[in-house]
């Protein structure tokens, strides 16, 4: 009997905390078509602005260079993750008909792409503006990306998208935009949550001056720890692509490997003397 008893209760909470999750897309539906995803995306590279700005006025540097800095990272970012997910997930469909590559407004961004871009774009700034070194400015604009990361996903959460699998955990979200009487793991909150951690850490390092002075240690750590979570989180969210089915690691897994080798040399590379980081 007692046992029966324990059961239901464990059962009543397992429903009680289950989240219905249905918000709109929209914040103000049918008044003004602004997305919450679109603000949550712009307020990463507006949070992440003032935050850089900090930086540049503590270390000595004129903080109207960031105005064409801004310019250059959010084309690497926005044109980096369409091309990444265009080309890593769906090359057959993008390659046939590229005019949709153009279609930013319906979907489908991956960081892995803007990982690549976003450095190219760099490159090129630091070409442009000889005052600055690739490393010295993709050191500090890591820190910022967690963040951006962050919203971003937020913003997924809103939208019913990269949902988790299904779990019969208490927190299990039903998407119910998905047309599904089921909980899956928010697998959106769990990311965002990481991502978050992670810009705490890389902001405290900073001002602790922790990797700060080996050029390219802020970076390595940014990558081991967004990338090797990205490995793992991976495992508890649905599948994206059809041909990821059945596989051991999927697409986003085998894209994150890389990044996870290159940012444990970066970390724990030793510094040499004459390195500058200026």
């Amino acid at each position: 009997m007692i046992l029966k008893i324990r059961f239901v209760l464990l059962k009543f909470m397992h429903m009680s905390l289950m989240v219905h999750w249905n918000p709109h897309p929209e914040i103000w539906p049918g008044v003004l078509p602004v997305r919450w995803y679109g603000l949550l995306f712009m307020s990463g590279f507006v949070l992440g602005y003032q935050i850089l700005k900090r930086f540049w006025i503590k270390e000595g540097r004129q903080p109207k260079d960031l105005d064409d800095l801004a310019l250059y990272v959010g084309v690497g970012t926005i044109l980096g993750a369409r091309l990444g997910h265009c080309l890593f997930y769906q090359p057959a469909h993008y390659l046939s008909h590229p005019i949709e590559i153009l279609k930013v407004w319906q979907g489908g961004l991956a960081s892995h792409g803007a990982a690549i871009l976003i450095p190219i774009s760099l490159a090129v700034y630091v070409q442009r503006n000889p005052n600055y070194s690739f490393w010295w400015i993709i050191d500090r604009l890591v820190v910022v990306v967690a963040l951006a990361g962050g919203l971003i996903r937020l913003g997924n959460l809103i939208n019913s998208e990269i949902v988790g699998t299904p779990t019969d955990l208490p927190w299990g979200f039903v998407f119910e935009r998905l047309g599904e009487g089921f909980p899956r793991h928010p697998s959106q909150i769990y990311e965002a949550a990481f991502y978050f951690l992670t810009f705490g850490l890389l902001h405290r390092w900073y001002h602790k001056g922790r990797f700060i002075t080996k050029p390219g240690a802020m970076l390595g750590a940014f990558l081991v720890l967004v990338f090797g979570f990205r490995l793992g989180i991976e495992f508890i969210k649905d599948i994206q692509e059809d041909f990821d089915t059945g596989t051991i690691l999927n697409m986003g897994q085998w894209l994150s490997l890389p990044a996870i080798s290159l940012g444990l040399w970066l970390w724990l590379r030793p510094a040499h003397p004459a390195a500058s980081n200026a």
